[in-house]
């Protein structure tokens, strides 16, 4: 028999349907971290790659991680037999003479990161990891937080670990200034877009960290805090809003929209759901939440994204280096117990005795107009037109941030090598090239609009050239018009979608001037040039390992040159799984829309997307 990776997965054969089969799935993700537990139980090292913090903040994020599951198994009645280990790894952990020390806090550490798990321990569980410890490391744990949290986080989601690590103080009765507490909550509700959306910060990005950090901190707030009733139902609101658009961010079969930075942290994607729960929040009917949350963790378990010792790697939908960040440590993908929470409530909660609901039909183009995108609900997919977030300081934002079009099913591929520009993929994008080898993409913007289902964008690959690019659903088609300025010639590559590609070459592909159609075992995917002057076709196989869910893939192209002058490109996109009907798709592809009446619609109703009028 043929080893299959996915059999290391904790997950893989729990049939993840009942509350029973959710609180197992903790202890089996655990249970492969206790041989790299230390004598003293504050570190746990699970490789050898490194992060840009130093091994013993990297150790810390490795013991406390799984606590974000743990926790709520234990408050829910569950049974977690190692809190010994814990309470163990917690005294020493914190106290500067041992020497699993975790070593001394400064201002926007990681170590601040990772406390407040210990917070949310303190507040739900103190009988399991604080009660038993003597009076000693009681006071040596209470001042390693209090000295936590007098320090600065960074100015997103981060501050929310201080509010986190304060809920825990006070449940265990140490004393402390709430000034600061209620003045960051000040600060972070100051980061609300409208219609439940949040910035992550003072920048041009609302990814996931706005689901699975800011609303779901924002909601354990809302349980946990004592005393701030406004805000609590302010946070309650937002989160209620949020849902009816955040549910457009997900797949029929439960698979997560691909977008953004920290995807390594998995299944954490799922935790707003679970924390809509935990909150007593019926945004959306139980059933309906449900069916969300638990299609979203079965997704995840037919997937090889552990080791095989069971621990989870740094990646997505397998282990994956190109797409990490300088922050992911080996412990980091443990972020994705947050996805637990709602074990802490009883069987009989109405989230848990609801009958899954498969999700709604959206058979219309949905604008998420605080986002900049427009979602699109196609057979076993979603697509995600977007323009108005950018990113531009860490390895493969542009990738992350910056395409036309994201998908649940497709992922987008990383660029593995930025001196060949005859092998990038431009999956979702547009690359440009004025020497063959070098190349650009879409990165910042100069404007970002929306009218109904449209979008606008203006960008400058260089300083010289100019780019305003126009997108359209026509499901499951989508459209792109670019208008390109440029003094110079430059060679242009467009790619459509990236689909999984099978071994022994068993995929063909079908080119000709103006269109690229891949036909590949498991979905076909094509793209099509709208243009008065064809661009050639092209099927290219992209650098393996470079697609978040599949390690090779295939990719179809457009690929000319264009010379001194203003241009206009049109493109149309599409992929659908092999089973459903794509031969009526490929052979009445859209037809070209008039630029003109386009950028009427902008003159007239454009209106500025909200995650890009930073400071506008």
């Amino acid at each position: 028999m043929i080893y299959d990776p996915a059999r290391a997965n904790p997950l893989f054969g729990n049939p993840l349907k009942t509350r029973d089969d959710l609180a197992k799935a903790v202890t089996d993700l655990f249970e492969p971290l206790l041989p790299y537990f230390s004598e003293g139980g504050a570190r746990v090292r699970l490789g050898a790659t490194g992060a840009i913090f130093d091994r013993a903040a990297a150790d810390l994020e490795g013991f406390a991680r799984p606590l974000w599951g743990i926790v709520p198994l234990v408050a829910g009645g569950g049974a977690f037999p190692h809190w010994d280990l814990y309470r163990r790894g917690l005294a020493n952990g914190t106290n500067p003479a041992h020497p699993e020390y975790w070593g001394d806090l400064t201002d926007r550490n990681q170590r601040l990161v990772e406390l407040a798990a210990v917070g949310f321990a303190l507040a739900l569980v103190p009988e399991h990891i604080w009660e038993p410890l003597d009076d000693s490391e009681k006071k040596t744990v209470a001042a390693y937080l209090l000295r936590a949290r007098e320090l600065e986080f960074i100015d997103n989601n981060w501050k929310f670990f201080r509010v986190l690590i304060d809920l825990g103080l006070e449940r265990v009765s140490v004393a402390f200034d709430h000034r600061k507490t209620l003045g960051y909550l000040d600060e972070l509700e100051a980061f609300d877009v409208g219609c439940g959306w949040y910035r992550d910060g003072p920048v041009r990005r609302v990814d996931h960290y706005i689901p699975f950090a800011m609303h779901f901190y924002g909601l354990i707030y809302a349980v946990l805090a004592k005393g701030d009733e406004a805000r609590q139902d302010r946070f309650r609101d937002r989160a209620r809003t949020f849902a009816g658009d955040i549910r457009h961010w997900f797949g029929p079969d439960g698979a997560a929209l691909a977008f953004g930075r920290s995807q390594t942290y998995r299944f954490a994607a799922g935790g707003f759901w679970g924390a809509l729960a935990f909150a007593g929040v019926e945004a959306l009917p139980w059933a309906e939440i449900k069916g969300y949350y638990m299609r979203h963790i079965r997704w995840w378990s037919t997937m090889p994204i552990a080791d095989r010792d069971g621990v989870l790697s740094v990646g997505y939908g397998y282990p994956n280096l190109f797409m990490s960040e300088s922050y992911n440590s080996p412990g980091s993908p443990y972020w994705a117990l947050k996805f637990f929470l709602p074990l802490a409530l009883a069987g009989d909660h109405p989230f848990w005795t609801a009958e899954e609901a498969p999700q709604p039909e959206f058979p219309e183009p949905v604008a998420l107009k605080q986002a900049g995108m427009v979602a699109m609900h196609t057979p076993g997919n979603v697509v995600v037109l977007s323009s108005g977030q950018q990113h531009d300081k860490m390895l493969g934002a542009n990738e992350k941030y910056s395409k036309f079009v994201y998908s649940t099913r497709y992922a987008f591929n990383i660029e593995a090598d930025d001196r060949n520009f005859s092998a990038a993929s431009f999956d979702g994008m547009l690359g440009l090239s004025d020497d063959g080898v070098h190349f650009r993409m879409r990165e910042t913007l100069e404007e970002a609009l929306i009218t109904g289902d449209l979008l606008y964008s203006r960008w400058r690959p260089w300083n010289d050239v100019t780019i305003e690019t126009w997108l359209l659903p026509e499901n499951p088609w989508h459209v792109r018009l670019h208008r390109v300025a440029t003094p110079r010639a430059l060679s242009t590559i467009e790619g459509g979608f990236a689909i999984e590609r099978a071994d022994f070459n068993a995929d063909r592909s079908d080119v000709s001037d103006g269109r690229a159609v891949w036909y590949g075992q498991t979905d076909v995917s094509a793209i099509v040039d709208l243009s008065p002057n064809r661009r050639a076709g092209h099927a290219m196989s992209p650098i393996p390992n470079t697609n978040l869910i599949h390690a090779k893939t295939l990719l179809p192209q457009l690929r000319g040159d264009i010379g001194p002058r203003t241009t206009v490109l049109a493109t149309a996109a599409m992929a659908l799984p092999s089973r459903e009907n794509w031969a009526k798709a490929l052979d009445n592809p859209p037809a070209c829309p008039r630029l003109d009446e386009v950028e009427r619609l902008f003159r007239e109703n454009g209106l500025r997307v909200p995650a890009f009028a930073l400071g506008m």
